[in-house]
């Protein structure tokens, strides 16, 4: 969908096509606002963009969390258009997932990922490094190849040695996202000299900086996506290595990090994007009219009011638990129905028939337990520390949101099963 348009739909097709469930909202050209982007009420990247622009003494790093489907990539790409953060930063945004396999995510694959696009993107864009630059990159290119040589010697190998200092980044990419056999290898050659690494990654920055007069800022989407073990390992057992690079980074981050003890260890430069507040924790039949309009206009952005019956919209609302994919999940699965009984505008009965298959998905998944567990938070609306309330968090089973206190509360397609 790389030349998708943002048009409101008329229309169930173009409206199907609007509530793609993976579409992070990119800034409309010129860097204008895009015209399907929500602005949420006290948003937390707000408080982002003030700490990158505040004045510092190292290039700040920063783990930005938050909800499956609350709207984290949508919201760095938001981040990346601002203009402040334009004219003092250097900024790219990428997916670790373009780079290695993130079901096997390591911390060495990400400082590999951050030098080779610092790199490749700076001369995508048509920058120029220097000289002395090259040569340096060239050596560490070229004690990496022989390392690989020699690992591999006697054995077949499509590995390019010799390549150019860029097609070595796209080779290595390639091969990390690929082939686990040379990742661990060349894993092996990095924590040799995991601080060349670091020099290689710093003195391209410091190379961006001096032509550009800008601080470069990697935005690191989609490591949220990595199990608890493996976001333990990057970001607490590795901690004052991923600090390490002299530019600015912001990583997304897994949630369930949020939930365990290990959170202290970026507790001081972690930010959450919260969901939408829809009601308080003490008065579940009360609807918050701020929360009910955003989520309205998340939906009257991407289509024609006249499509969906109020009724229908105010109870797909409800059903979202203000998670913005999940009110896309609904919207869009209730469009499917309608187009089937060849109807012209969305009913009450879609939107319950939405609700339902997604109901249907939890019942394959939750057990007895769970269930009980469940019901006891659903009454409590306390949010409390416990390996079984992480992972009923991370399906969304389980919702958290934020006022005066952090409370959470069930998913309110389960209410229901409870």
């Amino acid at each position: 969908m790389s030349n998708f348009e943002y048009l409101k739909a008329v229309e169930f097709d173009r409206a199907w096509l609007n509530f793609e469930l993976d579409l992070p909202l990119k800034p409309a050209p010129g860097g204008k606002a895009n015209p399907f982007y929500i602005n949420r009420p006290g948003n937390p990247i707000n408080e982002l963009i003030d700490a990158l622009l505040a004045p510092f003494y190292r290039p700040p790093k920063f783990f930005f969390s938050g909800h499956r489907g609350c709207g984290k990539s949508t919201e760095l790409l938001h981040l990346l258009s601002n203009s402040d953060i334009q004219k003092k930063y250097w900024p790219i945004n990428f997916s670790i997932r373009e780079e290695t396999d993130i079901i096997d995510l390591d911390f060495r694959d990400v400082l590999l990922a951050i030098g080779s696009r610092l790199f490749l993107e700076y001369r995508k864009q048509g920058g120029e490094l220097p000289d002395q630059l090259l040569k340096e990159l060239n050596g560490w290119q070229g004690k990496v190849e022989q390392q690989i040589s020699t690992i591999l010697k006697g054995r077949v190998s499509d590995y390019e040695i010799g390549a150019s200092i860029a097609a070595f980044f796209v080779n290595a990419g390639l091969k990390m996202k690929l082939e686990p056999a040379t990742r661990i290898e060349l894993r092996q050659i990095v924590e040799k000299d995991i601080t060349g690494l670091i020099a290689i990654i710093n003195h391209i920055a410091a190379a961006i900086y001096k032509q550009e007069h800008r601080i470069p800022l990697i935005l690191i989407d989609d490591m949220d996506k990595p199990d608890l073990d493996r976001a333990r390992a990057i970001f607490h057992d590795h901690r004052e290595i991923m600090l390490q690079p002299n530019c600015a980074i912001v990583y997304t981050v897994s949630s369930a990090l949020f939930y365990s003890k290990e959170f202290d260890a970026i507790r001081d430069q972690a930010l959450f994007l919260p969901n939408i507040n829809l009601r308080t924790a003490n008065d579940s039949m009360q609807h918050l009219q701020e929360g009910y309009r955003i989520l309205e206009k998340f939906v009257t952005v991407r289509m024609d009011a006249k499509l969906i019956q109020p009724a229908a919209l105010n109870q797909a609302i409800t059903y979202s638990g203000g998670v913005f994919r999940e009110q896309a999940r609904i919207i869009r699965t209730a469009i499917g129905r309608a187009r089937r009984r060849k109807i012209t505008q969305i009913e009450v009965d879609d939107v319950e028939w939405a609700a339902n298959e997604i109901r249907n998905e939890y019942r394959r998944i939750l057990d007895k337990d769970d269930l009980k567990l469940l019901k006891i938070v659903h009454d409590s609306k306390r949010l409390e520390y416990s390996d079984r309330l992480r992972a009923l968090l991370q399906v969304l089973a389980l919702l958290e949101y934020r006022d005066e206190e952090n409370w959470c509360d069930v998913h309110p397609v389960l209410r229901k099963m409870l």
